[in-house]
């Protein structure tokens, strides 16, 4: 980095954003100034707990930057080492906001907060709902609020997305005191599906204010009725289990599995084990949990595990059209949706009845429509951005508490 740009970058305040994984940390750093909140770099802290590295995109220089040997010390150590890192950019000056993606906001957040101690001690409750992500979430927030007590942090939620269902969407059949506890249908991947949303009126402004179905697939997997701009419907429940197959979770379960389980002798953790980290793509092929691998592969195994994945999301669609009256539009992203010709063709072979008539050369060059002309249902691929959102919601908070 040049000391022109070390200099320009120290008077532009910014927002810092951090999506935390168990071994890995992904970050972008926009610049607060602009309205339209640029990127200044973005990057990822990967192999935490074993060989931490730093690999870092920006405008003067990319490369990957070994972390020192202390910095191996899990999170804290890595996040330490990323705000050395970052202050050395930014000639002194740090982030004047930090954003976080929190996957479960639970019953207490229908909207994104900033983040004091009883905001923390309310999060942490929701561990048993998110095991795979919440505790991960919540380590960089509680490491930086040790660094840097000063800087505002917000929280933003995969789940505020979808808080304004109606109460038919996001019942269960249960005792209505289990409803009022909090165990009712939430929904997760909001940022991408508002994020998706809100670029439908420039990219695909024919389906944007009708009834279009978003398929977030990746590792993580869900589907989401949006009609209007609006979350109607989600394929995901009360956790991220439920829903579709994806790569380590089985999605859609008959709860007498678990009651099975149970009087198999396995207790609750062994249980939460098996359905986070050993169903879905993984469980099914025996091979792998990534649908790249599959795809590749000549064992039957794996073909089962695609067609099951293609059968469970076919099935999807048509349960999410029928909550909106009918269909204009189907969104895939994410790795799987943005990157899967193979997977996205399937789908539309599946999906024809709806009248989702694939244009292949389209599809298998990854272009924004893979429908024909008169498809009447239109087909997109549109690249999520989750952080982008979180920038957005935290600069919006950021004001609120400077005004006030």
């Amino acid at each position: 980095m040049t000391e022109t740009t070390r200099t320009e970058m120290a008077m532009t305040e910014t927002i810092l954003v951090i999506n935390a994984g168990s071994s890995s940390i992904k970050f972008q750093l926009f610049d607060a100034a602009d309205g339209t909140l640029p990127v200044r770099l973005r990057g990822q802290i990967e192999g935490i707990g074993t060989t931490p590295r730093l690999a870092v995109q920006e405008s003067s220089q990319d490369g990957n930057v070994p972390l020192p040997a202390e910095s191996g010390d899990g999170v804290p150590g890595a996040l330490a080492f990323l705000g050395a890192w970052l202050r050395e950019r930014l000639g002194g000056a740090m982030p004047v906001a930090v954003g976080h993606r929190v996957v479960h906001g639970g019953p207490a957040y229908d909207s994104h907060v900033a983040v004091d101690d009883a905001v923390i001690g309310t999060l942490e409750t929701y561990v048993p709902l998110a095991p795979l992500h919440q505790p991960n979430n919540l380590a960089p927030i509680r490491a930086i609020r040790k660094l840097l007590p000063d800087v505002l942090q917000v929280a933003c939620f995969d789940t505020a997305f979808h808080r304004h269902h109606s109460e038919l969407a996001d019942r269960y059949a249960i005792p209505d005191v289990l409803h009022r506890e909090g165990v009712r249908r939430y929904g997760f991947h909001g940022l991408s599906y508002e994020y998706i949303a809100g670029r439908l009126p420039d990219l695909a402004p024919g389906i944007a204010g009708g009834r279009v179905v978003v398929a977030h697939l990746g590792s993580g997997a869900s589907m989401c009725a949006i009609q209007d701009g609006r979350s109607v419907d989600s394929t995901m429940g009360f956790t991220a289990l439920d829903g579709l197959p994806m790569g380590t979770r089985p999605g859609q379960l008959d709860p007498g599995v678990v009651l099975y389980l149970m009087d198999k002798g396995m207790d609750a953790r062994a249980i939460e084990r098996l359905l986070y980290r050993d169903c879905g793509l993984k469980g099914l092929s025996g091979i792998s949990n990534d649908v790249r691998d599959l795809l590749a592969s000549t064992d039957p195994r794996a073909k089962l595990a695609l067609d099951c994945f293609v059968y469970r999301a076919s099935l999807a669609i048509g349960s999410l059209a029928a909550a909106m009256g009918g269909i204009d539009g189907l969104v895939f992203t994410a790795g799987i949706g943005e990157r899967a010709p193979a997977i996205r063709k399937a789908i539309a072979e599946r999906t024809r009845w709806l009248g989702f008539d694939l244009d292949e050369a389209a599809n298998a060059a990854n272009a924004l429509c893979i429908t024909t002309p008169d498809s009447r249902v239109k087909g997109c691929v549109i690249p999520t951005d989750e952080e982008r959102m979180i920038a957005l919601h935290t600069r919006d908070i950021l004001r609120r508490h400077r005004s006030a």
